[in-house]
């Protein structure tokens, strides 16, 4: 999967645009992890019990540039793509998604535009 500057997901409500004035330190501050090639990582389990240790893993990176971004819902193992929004049965994974999302809107990293 390729940086893409706006990020958009099968069948989500919005879609989450990279903010062109996002700053290496805000991603830090916002525990976004630096790899070995330079890009920044996130990573955070959807659980729908907190602590359970069972949900679905998101992950976000984007890369060194600061110019796109990747996102990928899986499976716990990290193999497998996942469609939260396909079906009503994951109301709370789509809840806990946009709660973090929006958290991310807030800091600056990304803009979110309506479908």
């Amino acid at each position: 999967m390729a940086f893409e500057k706006t990020i958009k997901l099968q069948n989500c409500r919005y879609d989450y645009t990279l903010s062109p004035t996002v700053k290496k330190f805000t991603l830090k501050d916002n525990t976004f992890f630096e790899t070995k090639v330079g890009n920044y990582e996130l990573t955070r389990l959807l659980e729908k019990v907190p602590n359970s240790g069972e949900g679905f893993k998101l992950k976000i990176i984007i890369n060194k540039d600061l110019t796109g971004a990747k996102l990928n819902i899986t499976d716990k193992s990290g193999l497998r793509l996942v469609n939260i929004f396909k079906s009503e049965d994951h109301h709370i994974h789509q809840e806990k998604f946009y709660f973090l999302m929006d958290s991310l809107v807030e800091r600056g990293i990304f803009t979110k535009e309506e479908r």
